[in-house]
């Protein structure tokens, strides 16, 4: 079956089935047409199709008439932070996350540097709708630029972050095990922690683009990074999935910190040094709101999707937001997902904290989330969504994206993926036996 995914998280499909050059050129036509003419920053993560994508890429926006700044291999954030540098009227980060090789994507930026909100988006899809790009004759085509350093100019804006005490980080000197999965990671994350005074061990810092085991950074998928850690006596483990925007920390004992914690230690953080609102998603743990109310502060959910978190936190005016698949959004250096920010702040707050990370997590709330896929084939999610609509009318239900039931012990969220054809189920309750009890439950009524 031929895979394409279009949604506000972009234009993503298997290469060569579903995400084939005259599919890319339909939808880069429409989004140079919506940027208009300007200069429009590219950047990709390592996977192999990524120089062929960005090869139809460049050539399509300078074929309009847009002239083109290359970053090169980088992390999605520092396409972000560039399109902000250059005052660029877009960006485009070819990148598709955590998806496996034979996966690739087209991440779409607007002019503030941020994911294209749902209005831009709709705007956009109505102009791949019309299908009538014209394009520039030879004498009013764009230029290109290659900038590599668009990296380097990310990496010393996170030594510069507002609260990060990059001396007393030094002068810590944490042994640290990075894993980057063979991705854009090994491009920065080495020299920005070393900037940072870390000894570091690379596992999986090659820069093949060819990933050594399923690229989401979830337990299952790093028991040989988690043993390697326990092995070799580390700090802390820090692992980043193909384009560098979520962030997964491992303890010093080879356990994991909770992908999910990357975002309740980034809220600690930050109010820590000043008051106001938090936005997170309506999957990410209820472990954010505990730790909001300490500071006497409010938590707003979002839909799924960073462009939906930024879009609330600009209406809420937060100081924070994230998602919990570790996630960290900090708007006093950008409104995107950045792992090297994330970094910084667990570093600077295990300074601070002046214990390991396993007792640093000990002082944050504890609950315990269980994750599902479930492949509907041909059942039509929305069906399957109506029909626990209805079984779960009298509790306290949330439809912005999908359908979250909140209840006294526990929370469970339905939503179809932004980045697979698949039915999501996420439970979280405060022991993980009861996770694991309702998981199973709310899978079966679903296969039922």
């Amino acid at each position: 079956m031929r895979t394409l995914m279009v949604s506000i998280s972009g234009i993503r499909g298997i290469v060569g089935n579903g995400l084939e050059p005259e599919v890319l050129i339909k939808y880069l036509a429409a989004y140079a047409d919506f940027c208009s003419q300007g200069t429009i920053v590219v950047g990709r993560d390592a996977r192999i199709s990524g120089e062929m994508v960005k090869s139809l890429v460049i050539g399509t926006l300078l074929a309009k008439g847009n002239n083109v700044i290359d970053v090169g291999i980088c992390p999605t954030p520092t396409v972000l932070f560039n399109v902000r540098k250059f005052e660029a009227v877009g960006g485009i980060a070819i990148s598709a996350s955590h998806n496996p090789n034979e996966w690739n994507a087209l991440k779409l930026l607007n002019n503030q540097g941020e994911f294209m909100t749902p209005e831009e988006n709709a705007v956009m899809l109505s102009l791949v709708e019309k299908g009538d790009s014209h394009y520039k004759p030879w004498d009013k085509l764009g230029s290109i630029t290659n900038y590599p350093e668009g990296l380097e100019n990310h990496m010393q804006a996170v030594l510069n972050m507002p609260g990060i005490d990059l001396e007393a980080i030094r002068k810590r000197k944490f042994r640290v095990m990075l894993d980057c999965v063979n991705g854009a990671g090994g491009y920065v994350m080495p020299q920005l922690l070393r900037e940072f005074g870390c000894e570091v061990i690379e596992m999986n810092c090659e820069k093949t683009g060819i990933f050594p085991r399923l690229p989401e950074p979830i337990p299952e998928n790093l028991t040989e990074t988690m043993r390697a850690i326990k092995e070799n006596k580390v700090d802390l483990g820090i692992v980043v999935d193909p384009d560098v925007d979520r962030l997964v920390l491992i303890t010093e004992i080879g356990e994991p910190f909770s992908e999910e914690n990357t975002v309740v230690q980034a809220v600690k953080f930050a109010l820590s040094r000043e008051k106001g609102n938090v936005v997170v998603n309506l999957s990410t743990t209820r472990a954010v709101d505990v730790i909001a109310e300490s500071f006497d502060c409010k938590v707003y959910r979002s839909p799924v999707g960073e462009a939906n978190v930024v879009k609330m936190m600009k209406e809420v005016d937060a100081v924070i937001g994230g998602e919990g698949s570790g996630g960290v959004i900090y708007p006093k250096l950008q409104y995107g997902r950045d792992a090297l920010v994330g970094t910084a702040m667990i570093l600077q707050q295990l300074v601070e904290f002046k214990g390991s990370i396993s007792e640093f997590k000990k002082t944050i709330p504890e609950y315990f989330i269980k994750k599902s896929k479930i492949e509907l084939k041909n059942v039509d999610p929305d069906f399957v969504l109506n029909k626990l609509k209805n079984k779960y009318n009298g509790e306290k239900l949330n439809v912005s994206d999908g359908l979250r039931i909140d209840f006294e012990d526990h929370w469970v969220h339905f939503r179809k993926s932004n980045t697979e054809p698949i039915l999501r189920c996420i439970v979280e309750a405060e022991t993980e036996a009861k996770s694991e009890e309702l998981i199973k439950k709310y899978v079966g009524e679903i296969s039922n």
